[in-house]
């Protein structure tokens, strides 16, 4: 299961529509080490001048991994995330996230971030079964 959601949120849900600030909250205290991971990339992306900020580092474990793939690989995770904290997010390899400006998705860095191209350069062997 992805998210921890509480009777509450699950009760409202089953109502109608959420909060998103609600949600965010179940996604910040379910998947910590997502929520943390893409919180300081997008405070160093608003900080500076970069084009992007990406993480390079893989996880410390295969739970904090499994975190990030959930995260990621959920549209309404990964676009709640991305509306919270003003970014546009791309991911490859199982770890390696990067947070653009939002109105960067049509610009050449996030094409050449998220391009099959890319994709192909930052293989290994290492990342293989991650």
């Amino acid at each position: 299961m992805s998210l921890d959601v509480s009777p509450k949120l699950l009760a409202e849900a089953e109502a109608g529509d959420i909060r998103e600030a609600d949600f965010i909250d179940t996604v910040r205290t379910s998947l910590p080490y997502a929520y943390d991971l893409v919180e300081s990339l997008s405070v160093r992306l608003h900080a500076g001048i970069t084009e992007f900020t990406d993480n390079q580092t893989p996880p410390p474990s295969e739970r904090e991994r499994g975190q990030l793939l959930r995260a990621l690989a959920s549209d309404a995770i990964r676009g709640s995330l991305e509306r919270h904290f003003g970014v546009a997010l791309a991911f490859q390899n199982c770890h390696r996230v990067a947070a653009f400006r939002p109105e960067a998705r049509d610009g050449q860095a996030y094409t050449r971030f998220t391009s099959t191209r890319a994709q192909v350069l930052n293989q290994s062997a290492e990342l293989r079964d991650c």
